[in-house]
């Protein structure tokens, strides 16, 4: 054979297998595989990009991806928490990935001050998260209530038990004397408002947080300190509440999720005999011959009616019902190669323990996310809610249901509630029967909502991005009172209309950098903020209903009306700079200027600013050390805020309309308007507050245990301070002046503990600690004390004491007695309580086991009076439960007019009657350890959902407020403030319509 022709075919031979082999190694290979954690645990949500391309996906809740690739490739893994890893590929059918965690972090990315996400390793502040499984778990309707005892530093009050009623939130005590000193609502950037409205009578309404749907929430976090809030301007100065809320998947199909909740609440109820019958010194009365308020009657067991034994009526069991809460939940998520989208709908009603109440609310959400090319991307959302909100009065109201059902005598049966005549049937005088306000009197809200949000992200440079973020707030609602003909208070009936109408526009402009210099890494922002906020609200009076049963305010004989407008602009400049040095030196800076419209001209601009550092120790352990104790920080920050927190046109002295004598204005066509007796001050500027805080953060054993304790001073300065008494040669009352002083300061811990963690088992605790004391420093000058609703504030003690009525004592703190043998009143009032607890805490426990979850969660306060005003006025009419001790007593105490102990017996009637008149009787401590919330929950084996459409079933049940242990106190639940959120309500159990003891059934379902 020729050897050249041997070696070109050899040579051809050669070249097509290379070329062949070429061929098949550049071909595009799709891979199938599989990420897991450390433990062999799926993994969804991870990111698996090829490297150097435009080629990214998902894993899916399995952990399982699919993704195209040319041979060879490099797949980049990343997740949050987790080291980011590359995996080499060629031509391998399919691939499982093991990511492992990241010990060097706190594996924590948690969102700050307009929506910058940030790894909580480098903050320099105290922050803390709540995940959104942990709010939907603890099945409130509310998500603030939802929180409660969750976070250190933070304090909650629900306001009563009516669906929907308010909750205050504030965080680390007081930040103002006056208006409002609750935490901002901040949901994905955006403002919102949390006002208390909706009541047209006594007692509390409803917080419009309300009107968010818990299901939507990503997380929570809470910025505590100003150093944490100063980007949010004046509005932040008493801390933020930042809401996340959730988003679709890139590249994932369309998941759907669906639950359903049932639950059933029973009354928690104060303590009220049920030994004595209606009537006054042991003599019955019959409530039809013979009217009285007071049950101090003969014993039940004793009396005789027509000779047959008298029957008995438990009011509280035969008034109040079973309530039932209904939640159904329906999303949808998925997304593109280059756009995710997330709606849900979610329908809520919940009937309360007083008939006729409820609060219906009807919720969709719907964002959309868009990335247009590679330097922008966009996210439109909307909020829509449509609540209606139907309540009764409660409070003092003469008409409240639940002051007559705590005091009705158990002799007496309230039904039928009308006479033959059509009148009221009553057993006593000045007050309505409770059955019939259930048919006759009624109030109703409703709410429409719109919570639309833009945002844009434009990266010019890879380094940079340029945000715009426009978010709107606007609702209205509409009000609605109506008393018929025959109340006590209004027997010719009453009608009472309320519109609202709210806007509020917020818009931010940030350019954000980040950029790594060497050993340094600065992360920058520089914004501007627009803010505009109006409202307009018109209010109807309609007295003397002339047509019976019509329910609209034509058929009223007198109407009056009137009508306010508010509006005010805030616009801002702000900039933050984070230099983070080797990882181990962090230095945060932030400075804002603000300008007010509600301010003086000369002040309504102001600067104001941070600045914060962080030292983490543990870069500098060794390796071996590291592995015990992967985190020490060490963090220290100082922040000056300023707040504008007054009303809209507080600079000037406005003309109301006038009643002199019997004439009311307008008067026969002729309008009448006087100066306000307030004279307003024209030179108001912001208030200041300064704030050091200084922490520690600490992880073990690849954070299997972890800790975070925080001690902070704040000061109130230039505090405005509302109707300070002036000279009446001036022609007015009082006015308002720039001199409050106050001192907020405290300790916060915060433990979590992962003592199991198997493939198996995992056992989470979560333990959190607060204490907090205020103190007063100055009002105005030699001013000691001014009112503040049913608290006081006077120069030397907490913020918001109790101030009254006092027994009368010696010198040595012993009770005086009168002549007749009873304590009295001391002629002058003083401090009878402080609303503020000792410390408060929390526990939690959560347990999986399997396809098995336990939680248990309880949260306890130490200290913090309460007025229990239900057994005030009790004593006087014999209904507590203390009052069933009848016998005649000697009182210990010193006789005022022999200086010699007490020898004097009275009737227990005399006694309980007498301390009505002094309110430091039913001053009581509210200390109490709560079994806030225990739920039990299965997750059926996906094997047993193979074959069906589900991905996932779980089912739960969920008990709140199980257990109450409140050793002092007499009332139903020591947590409520009956008249509402705001500074003035807090401390006070007075018939606000008792909180309950719930038992919750849910199913969810994942399509």
């Amino acid at each position: 054979m020729n050897p050249k022709r041997l070696l070109k075919k050899l040579f051809a031979t050669c070249l097509s297998i290379t070329l062949l082999c070429c061929v098949a190694y550049a071909q595009s290979i799709n891979l199938k595989g599989k990420v897991v954690d450390n433990k062999g645990l799926p993994m969804p949500g991870v990111t698996i990009k090829v490297k150097n391309t435009n080629k990214v996906t998902v894993t899916d809740i399995n952990g399982l991806f699919t993704i195209s690739h040319d041979n060879p490739a490099r797949l980049v893994v990343s997740f949050i928490g987790f080291i980011t890893k590359e995996v080499p590929v060629t031509n391998e059918a399919s691939v499982t990935i093991s990511i492992a965690d990241d010990a060097q972090s706190l594996n924590e990315v948690v969102v700050t001050a307009l929506g910058v996400k940030r790894e909580k390793r480098n903050l320099t502040y105290s922050t803390q998260q709540v995940g959104g499984e942990d709010l939907v778990q603890a099945k409130d309707p509310s998500l603030i209530n939802d929180i409660d005892g969750k976070v250190s530093g933070v304090q909650i009050v629900s306001s009563s038990g009516t669906p929907g009623s308010s909750s205050s939130i504030v965080i680390r005590g007081a930040s103002s004397f006056y208006g409002n000193n609750q935490a901002l609502m901040v949901v994905d950037g955006v403002p919102i408002n949390n006002d208390e409205t909706g009541n047209l009578n006594q007692g509390p309404g409803t917080s419009r947080i309300a009107d968010i749907d818990p299901s939507i929430i990503e997380s929570i976090n809470v910025l505590k300190g100003a150093a944490a809030t100063a980007l949010y301007g004046s509005a932040g100065a008493a801390g933020v509440i930042i809401i996340t809320t959730k988003t679709g998947k890139a590249n994932a199909k369309p998941t759907i999720n669906f639950s359903s909740d049932f639950s059933f609440e029973n009354a928690l109820l104060p303590q009220i005999q049920d030994k004595y019958a209606q009537g006054t010194n042991g003599v019955f009365y019959d409530g039809t011959t013979q009217k009285t308020s007071t049950s101090w009657g003969p014993l039940m067991d004793t009396l005789t009616i027509n000779g047959q034994p008298a029957k008995k009526y438990n009011q509280a069991d035969l008034f109040f019902k079973t309530g039932h809460t209904y939640n159904n939940v329906l999303s949808v998520n998925g997304g593109g190669a280059a756009s995710n989208y997330y709606l849900s709908y979610s329908n809520f009603d919940q009937t309360g323990t007083v008939p006729t109440t409820e609060f219906l609310r009807n919720a969709l959400f719907a964002k959309y996310g868009a990335k247009i090319n590679d330097k922008i991307s966009t996210t439109f959302q909307l909020n829509y809610t449509n609540s209606q909100n139907h309540r009764l009065p409660e409070g003092y109201a003469i008409e409240s249901p639940v002051w007559t059902i705590y005091t009705a005598p158990i002799s007496y049966n309230l039904l039928p509630y009308e006479n033959a005549d059509g009148t009221q049937r009553l057993y006593r005088y000045s007050r309505d029967n409770p059955y019939w306000v259930l048919n006759n009197i009624s109030n109703t809200s409703s709410v429409n909502r719109f919570l639309p949000t833009f945002t844009t992200d434009y990266k010019p440079l890879k380094w940079l991005t340029v945000t715009e973020r426009f978010g709107a707030d606007v609702y209205n609602e509409t009000d609605n009172y109506h008393e018929s003909a025959q109340s006590v208070s209004n027997p010719t009936g009453r009608i009472v209309l309320n519109s609202l109408n709210f806007r509020q526009f917020n818009n931010d402009l940030v350019a954000s950098a980040n950029h790594q210099f060497g050993d340094f890494n600065i992360d920058g922002l520089i914004g501007n903020n627009i803010y505009s906020q109006y409202s307009q609200d018109l209010y109807a009076n309609g007295v003397g209903l002339t047509v019976p049963d019509l329910t609209n305010i034509s058929s009223a004989s007198t109407i009056n009306f009137s009508e306010s407008h508010y509006l005010q602009h805030k616009i801002g400049v702000y900039a933050q700079a984070n230099i983070d040095y080797k990882r181990f030196l962090i230095l945060a800076l932030t400075g804002r200027y603000d300008g007010s419209s509600k301010l003086a001209t000369d002040h309504s601009y102001y600067p104001y600013g941070s600045a914060a550092t962080s030292f983490i120790a543990s870069e500098f352990f060794s390796k071996e050390l590291q592995e015990v104790m992967n985190l020490a920080k060490i963090r220290v920050s100082y922040a000056s805020v300023g707040n504008d927190n007054i009303s809209p046109y507080s600079l000037t002295t406005p003309y109301y309309s006038q009643t002199i004598r019997n004439i009311t204005f307008p008067y026969e066509g002729q309008a009448g308007f006087l100066l306000s007796q307030t004279l307003n001050n024209p030179y108001l500027q912001n208030e200041r507050i300064n704030e050091f805080e200084t922490g520690i953060e600490t992880g073990f054993f690849n954070n299997r245990i972890t800790m975070e304790a925080s001690y902070y001073i704040k000061n109130l300065k230039d505090g405005i301070i509302p109707g300070v008494a002036i000279a009446p040669s001036t022609g007015y009352s009082g006015t308002t002046v720039n001199t409050g002083v106050m001192r907020n300061k405290g300790y916060e811990v915060l433990l979590t503990v992962v003592p199991v963690k198997t493939n198996d088992i995992k056992w989470d605790v979560t333990i959190n600690f607060s204490q907090l004391r205020s103190k007063v420093l100055t009002i105005d000058g030699d001013l000691q004390q001014i009112g503040n609703g049913f608290s006081s504030i006077i120069v030397g003690q907490p913020y918001g004491v109790l101030y009254g009525t006092r027994y009368a004592r010696n010198a040595k703190g012993q009770l005086l007695i009168d002549d007749s043998g009873l304590p009295y009143a001391d002629a002058t009032q003083g401090v009878i309580g402080n609303i503020n607890p000792d410390w408060t805490g929390g526990f939690s426990s959560t347990l999986r086991y399997k396809q098995f979850n336990f939680s248990v969660f309880f949260d306890v306060k130490k200290g913090g009076d309460i007025q229990n005003n239900v057994d005030g006025y009790g004593y006087f009419y014999g209904t507590p439960k203390v009052t069933e001790n009848r016998a005649p007593r000697i009182v210990s105490g010193i006789s005022e007019s022999t200086g010699l102990p007490n020898t004097v017996e009275v009737t227990g009637q005399a006694y309980y009657q007498r301390l009505n008149g002094i309110e430091e009787s039913v001053i009581q401590d509210g200390t109490y350890i709560k079994l806030r919330n225990a739920s039990i929950g299965y997750t059926l084996r996906p094997t047993w959902l193979t074959g069906s459409p589900f991905k996932s079933i779980n089912i739960s049940v969920t008990g709140r407020n199980l257990w109450i242990y409140a050793p002092h106190f007499t009332g139903g639940d020591p947590e409520v403030s009956s008249f509402g959120a705001s500074n003035g309500d807090q401390g006070i159990y007075s018939f606000s319509t008792p909180t309950s003891r719930s038992i919750d059934f849910s199913v969810k379902a994942t399509l």
